[in-house]
């Protein structure tokens, strides 16, 4: 089976990018949301980054309560 990144149901605060990052590099999520943040302030691309994940990105419906 195949690896395929995916928005995080789970693990979201706003849209569900850095969980599913987390997820799919199996790291912890505040590390990816350290990573944007720095991307965000250093450098100003990781909010568009975020936006275009969080549009393009399918949502993981295979989650079951």
């Amino acid at each position: 089976m195949q690896k395929q990144f995916k928005l995080s149901v789970v693990d979201k605060k706003v849209g569900g990018v850095c969980g599913g990052i987390a997820e799919y590099f199996q790291i912890d999520s505040l590390l990816v949301r350290i990573a944007f943040l720095i991307l965000i302030f250093g450098f100003g691309t990781g909010l568009l980054a975020y936006i275009l994940l969080w549009i393009l990105a399918p949502k993981d419906n295979n989650y079951l309560p």
